[in-house]
Protein backbone atom coordinates (compact mmCIF):
# COMPACT_ATOMS: atom_id res chain seq x y z
CA UNK A 1 0.00 0.00 0.00
CA UNK A 2 1.22 3.23 -0.58
CA UNK A 3 2.32 5.71 1.66
CA UNK A 4 2.50 2.81 4.61
CA UNK A 5 5.78 3.51 6.01
CA UNK A 6 5.29 7.03 5.82
CA UNK A 7 2.66 7.21 7.98
CA UNK A 8 3.92 4.39 10.26
CA UNK A 9 6.79 7.68 10.55
CA UNK A 10 4.10 10.07 11.38
CA UNK A 11 1.76 8.22 13.42
CA UNK A 12 5.01 7.83 15.72
CA UNK A 13 5.52 11.44 15.82
CA UNK A 14 8.84 11.11 13.28
CA UNK A 15 9.92 13.64 10.93
CA UNK A 16 13.32 12.16 9.20
CA UNK A 17 16.30 14.52 8.84
CA UNK A 18 17.80 16.04 6.00
CA UNK A 19 20.26 13.12 4.42
CA UNK A 20 23.92 14.25 5.69
CA UNK A 21 26.20 14.43 3.16
CA UNK A 22 29.48 12.23 3.27
CA UNK A 23 32.45 13.52 4.80
CA UNK A 24 35.12 12.08 2.87
CA UNK A 25 35.49 10.07 -0.72
CA UNK A 26 32.40 8.07 -1.01
CA UNK A 27 28.81 8.55 -1.78
CA UNK A 28 25.78 8.07 0.89
CA UNK A 29 23.53 5.01 -0.96
CA UNK A 30 24.40 2.42 -3.70
CA UNK A 31 21.80 0.82 -5.64
CA UNK A 32 23.46 -2.41 -7.17
CA UNK A 33 20.33 -4.50 -8.76
CA UNK A 34 17.70 -5.22 -6.56
CA UNK A 35 19.66 -3.83 -3.63
CA UNK A 36 20.08 -0.55 -1.77
CA UNK A 37 23.42 -0.41 0.50
CA UNK A 38 23.18 2.66 3.03
CA UNK A 39 26.96 3.99 3.83
CA UNK A 40 27.49 4.20 7.26
CA UNK A 41 25.47 6.32 9.16
CA UNK A 42 26.68 8.51 12.62
CA UNK A 43 23.97 10.01 15.36
CA UNK A 44 24.22 13.34 13.11
CA UNK A 45 21.63 15.75 13.48
CA UNK A 46 21.67 19.50 11.65
CA UNK A 47 24.75 18.54 10.37
CA UNK A 48 26.29 17.88 13.75
CA UNK A 49 26.90 14.45 15.84
CA UNK A 50 24.53 14.67 18.43
CA UNK A 51 26.65 11.53 20.70
CA UNK A 52 30.50 11.39 21.00
CA UNK A 53 32.98 9.54 22.81
CA UNK A 54 33.05 6.13 24.39
CA UNK A 55 30.36 4.02 25.56
CA UNK A 56 31.12 2.22 28.52
CA UNK A 57 33.60 5.54 29.50
CA UNK A 58 31.36 7.98 30.47
CA UNK A 59 28.41 6.86 27.90
CA UNK A 60 25.75 4.75 29.16
CA UNK A 61 24.04 1.66 26.88
CA UNK A 62 20.58 3.95 26.86
CA UNK A 63 22.64 7.02 26.00
CA UNK A 64 24.17 4.73 23.08
CA UNK A 65 20.92 3.41 22.22
CA UNK A 66 19.75 6.91 21.38
CA UNK A 67 22.80 7.52 18.84
CA UNK A 68 21.57 4.18 17.20
CA UNK A 69 18.37 5.18 17.25
CA UNK A 70 19.27 8.41 14.98
CA UNK A 71 22.09 6.56 13.15
CA UNK A 72 18.47 4.61 11.67
CA UNK A 73 16.86 7.82 11.11
CA UNK A 74 19.58 8.74 8.96
CA UNK A 75 19.46 5.47 7.02
CA UNK A 76 15.65 6.27 6.96
CA UNK A 77 16.90 9.54 5.22
CA UNK A 78 19.58 8.22 3.13
CA UNK A 79 17.41 5.31 1.91
CA UNK A 80 13.99 7.60 0.98
CA UNK A 81 16.36 9.98 -1.16
CA UNK A 82 17.62 7.16 -2.46
CA UNK A 83 14.53 5.57 -3.50
CA UNK A 84 12.96 8.91 -4.93
CA UNK A 85 11.23 10.23 -1.34
CA UNK A 86 9.42 7.37 -1.00
CA UNK A 87 9.52 3.81 0.87
CA UNK A 88 7.22 2.05 -1.67
CA UNK A 89 10.14 0.23 -3.39
CA UNK A 90 11.68 -1.39 -0.16
CA UNK A 91 10.87 -5.05 -0.08
CA UNK A 92 12.51 -5.20 3.27
CA UNK A 93 15.88 -4.62 5.28
CA UNK A 94 18.80 -7.57 4.58
CA UNK A 95 21.39 -6.25 6.93
CA UNK A 96 22.67 -4.01 9.49
CA UNK A 97 26.35 -3.61 10.37
CA UNK A 98 26.47 -1.57 13.47
CA UNK A 99 29.82 -0.21 15.10
CA UNK A 100 29.92 0.63 18.99
CA UNK A 101 33.00 2.94 20.15
CA UNK A 102 33.70 1.63 23.34
CA UNK A 103 35.84 0.91 25.64
CA UNK A 104 38.15 -2.73 25.83
CA UNK A 105 35.53 -4.18 28.77
CA UNK A 106 32.50 -2.85 26.94
CA UNK A 107 30.03 -6.03 26.36
CA UNK A 108 26.93 -4.77 25.41
CA UNK A 109 26.90 -3.64 21.82
CA UNK A 110 23.72 -5.88 20.61
CA UNK A 111 21.68 -3.98 22.93
CA UNK A 112 23.20 -0.73 21.77
CA UNK A 113 22.49 -1.68 18.29
CA UNK A 114 18.73 -2.46 19.13
CA UNK A 115 18.21 1.55 19.22
CA UNK A 116 18.50 0.82 15.45
CA UNK A 117 16.37 -2.21 15.04
CA UNK A 118 14.24 -1.57 17.53
CA UNK A 119 13.49 1.22 15.29
CA UNK A 120 13.43 -0.41 12.26
CA UNK A 121 10.67 -3.25 12.64
CA UNK A 122 8.40 -0.51 14.71
CA UNK A 123 8.01 1.12 11.27
CA UNK A 124 8.79 -1.93 8.82
CA UNK A 125 7.36 -4.61 11.31
CA UNK A 126 8.30 -8.05 9.53
CA UNK A 127 9.88 -6.23 6.41
CA UNK A 128 11.67 -4.85 9.09
CA UNK A 129 13.64 -7.72 10.25
CA UNK A 130 16.91 -7.88 9.86
CA UNK A 131 20.69 -10.11 9.91
CA UNK A 132 22.88 -7.67 11.89
CA UNK A 133 26.27 -7.21 13.26
CA UNK A 134 27.20 -5.33 16.32
CA UNK A 135 30.53 -5.28 17.08
CA UNK A 136 33.04 -2.75 19.09
CA UNK A 137 35.74 -0.52 17.70
CA UNK A 138 38.18 1.46 19.49
CA UNK A 139 37.09 4.56 17.70
CA UNK A 140 34.81 5.75 14.98
CA UNK A 141 34.87 8.86 12.74
CA UNK A 142 34.49 12.18 14.02
CA UNK A 143 34.42 10.60 17.90
CA UNK A 144 30.69 9.33 17.38
CA UNK A 145 29.86 6.87 19.55
CA UNK A 146 27.81 4.44 17.50
CA UNK A 147 27.90 4.19 13.13
CA UNK A 148 25.83 1.80 11.44
CA UNK A 149 25.29 1.18 7.51
CA UNK A 150 22.30 -0.95 5.93
CA UNK A 151 21.00 -3.04 3.16
CA UNK A 152 17.88 -3.43 1.57
CA UNK A 153 16.16 -4.94 -0.87
CA UNK A 154 14.16 -3.29 -3.14
CA UNK A 155 11.36 -3.49 -6.05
Amino acid sequence: MAGEYERALKDLGITLPTPAAPVANYVPHVIAGNFLFISGQLPMMEGKVMFTGKVGGGMSTPEAQMAARQCALNILAQAKAALDGTFDRVVGFVRLGGYVNCTADFTEHPQVINGASDLIVEIFEDKGKHARIAVGAHSLPMNASVEIDAILEIL
